[in-house]
């Protein structure tokens, strides 16, 4: 029997777990598990899941990922979930799948800029009055 685990990796106070190969319900399950006790035991106040590496889905891996943003919500972080190919897309919605609640970007980059907006944190680039400084105004 092969122990198989999905890496939680921190990045400051957001969890980045990406998924890059197909998943079993064991894996999920264990998954679902470790990220939420990561998310209790860190404090984490988002969770950014890259599905990219998935190319199907199954109705038990769609309730996954719907659980997953309930509970992290439940416990005070957002969940983005990014890079979902249109296949995953397109399967999810036939199977009746809306995942409700559920935040997507299109890939880390704009998953970040989604959480750091959420959760009110200033960009770096951003000044004392909140603008971007390639977005201030000089009168």
């Amino acid at each position: 029997m092969s122990f198989e685990r999905i890496p939680i990796l921190t990045m400051g106070e957001f969890l980045l777990v990406t998924i890059q190969g197909e998943m079993h319900d064991t894996l999920a399950t264990t998954l679902q598990r470790e990220l939420t006790a990561r998310v209790a035991t860190q404090g984490a106040r988002g969770v950014l899941l890259d599905i990219s590496g998935l190319s199907m889905v199954d109705s038990f891996m769609g309730r996954m990922v719907s659980t997953i943003a309930s509970i992290t919500r439940m416990m005070d972080a957002e969940t983005v979930v990014v890079g979902m190919q249109p296949a995953v897309a397109i399967t999810l919605v036939e199977m009746g799948l809306t995942l409700p609640g559920v935040l997507t970007a299109m890939n880390v980059e704009r998953g970040m800029e989604l959480l750091r907006g959420r959760l009110g944190f200033a960009r770096e680039d951003s000044n004392d009055y909140g603008e971007s400084e390639r977005d201030a105004i000089d009168f």
